[in-house]
């Protein structure tokens, strides 16, 4: 995930958008807001959107169509959604949200704190996955450079730990004899 990725807050509502982003301003993270399922997807498919707060019924395409796609789609497939609703508890709709990987489902009106503490959660967990993710690449490029061999790659820290061995309770070579 990009250092500058955003938070993409979703409604068809500007005054929701605007307590919104009243709510999320302390947080210091960048937001960037859409009025449409259309426009919230185009943003997500730029690839500068590190969490999506999206509301559920809009007029055309609905805050849970743009989850389908979203999780169709390889580059947003992980993006955490908070999805929003103002209409209650609905139990179709709880098990339709988190059966999509929907991070999860928030009722209006919104707790500032609790949305706070949410989505700071949720944005840092998912920024600390994407470098995790940057660092396995790293190192498996590292790893493809070095030339074949049986021993480790990089030695084990600890140089009291005994020897490896190639299969599961079998001796490694050397004490075989």
């Amino acid at each position: 995930m990009p250092s500058d990725a955003k938070i993409l807050i979703v409604d068809d509502h500007e005054d929701t958008l605007y307590a919104l982003e009243s709510a999320l301003a302390p947080l210091g993270y960048q937001l960037s807001r859409a009025t449409t399922g259309d426009e919230a997807l185009k943003q997500v498919l730029r690839g500068k959107v590190g969490l999506l707060l999206l509301d559920v019924r809009m007029p055309g395409v609905s805050g849970l169509d743009v989850v389908r796609y979203m999780r169709r789609v390889e580059q947003t497939q992980h993006i955490p959604v908070v999805l929003l609703t103002g209409f209650g508890p609905d139990q179709e709709l709880t098990s339709t949200a988190f059966g999509l990987g929907v991070a999860d489902l928030v009722m209006k009106p919104i707790d500032p704190w609790a949305l706070r503490t949410k989505v700071r959660y949720l944005y840092d967990a998912h920024r600390r996955h994407r470098a995790l993710e940057q660092e396995v690449r790293e190192l498996r490029a590292l790893v493809k450079g070095q030339p074949e061999t049986r021993e480790p790659v990089l030695p084990h820290p600890e140089p009291r730990v005994p020897p490896q061995r190639d299969t599961f309770g079998a001796r490694p070579a050397q004490d075989r004899t």
